[in-house]
């Protein structure tokens, strides 16, 4: 007999301020269509097939956690913010529903989108953890994956067995980077080249991805 899959809610890391982008919080960035990157990519991890989403906020937190698109979604407001991702991945894994699995994704990833969510979905096995790749670098620093030309990226998919030990393991900027170093045998790279190349809005430059 098959195992049923274990459910996945979705971690939507929205809190940082900005600074290196000069436009403010990211999450409060307006797309071509008017609608905040917060909002738009919560919306995609919804429809994607992650239940609940949680949306960690942090700098801007009282204005996003008003917008009309987060009505629907769990918000965590982490207070510590300033100390990095890694506060912001903890606070958002605290405040999953027992039993859960979490998809981490990224606010400044506009590429995301409902159907690279349902492929890593579709893809995740139970003790195995799933990350999207792309064959185009997405950052400086990124991580290559040996023997499979992709380059490991966001959103990433963790079993609730993982969770305890991911939540340990954050801090500062480092999220869950060095527990995902620590046993790269067991991440399953899933192409999502034909949907995205896994950049994100980092400077001015990048404000194209915008729309």
């Amino acid at each position: 007999m098959s195992r049923v899959p274990d459910p996945v809610a979705a971690v939507l890391l929205a809190a940082g301020q900005g600074t290196r982008l000069g436009r403010g919080p990211k999450a409060l960035l307006r797309r071509a269509d008017g609608t905040t990157l917060v909002e738009h990519l919560s919306g995609v991890l919804h429809e994607g097939g992650c239940g609940p989403v949680v949306v960690v906020l942090g700098a801007g937190a009282a204005t996003a956690a008003m917008l009309p698109g987060l009505a629907r979604h769990l918000v965590a407001e982490n207070a510590d913010w300033v100390q990095g991702m890694g506060s912001s991945l903890r606070a958002g894994l605290a405040a999953l529903p027992a039993g859960h699995g979490a998809l981490v994704a990224l606010v400044d990833q506009p590429g995301v989108d409902a159907a690279m969510v349902r492929r890593l979905l579709a893809a995740h096995r139970p003790g195995r953890i799933t990350a999207a790749g792309f064959r185009e670098p997405q950052a400086p620093g990124g991580v290559p994956a040996a023997g499979s030309g992709l380059r490991r990226g966001h959103p990433v998919v963790f079993g609730p067995g993982d969770l305890p030990a991911v939540r340990a393991a954050a801090h500062g900027e480092m999220g869950a980077r060095d527990y995902l170093a620590a046993d790269p045998g067991r991440i399953d790279l899933v192409d999502c080249s034909d949907l995205s190349d896994g950049g994100d809005v980092d400077a001015v430059a990048d404000l194209y991805r915008l729309g």
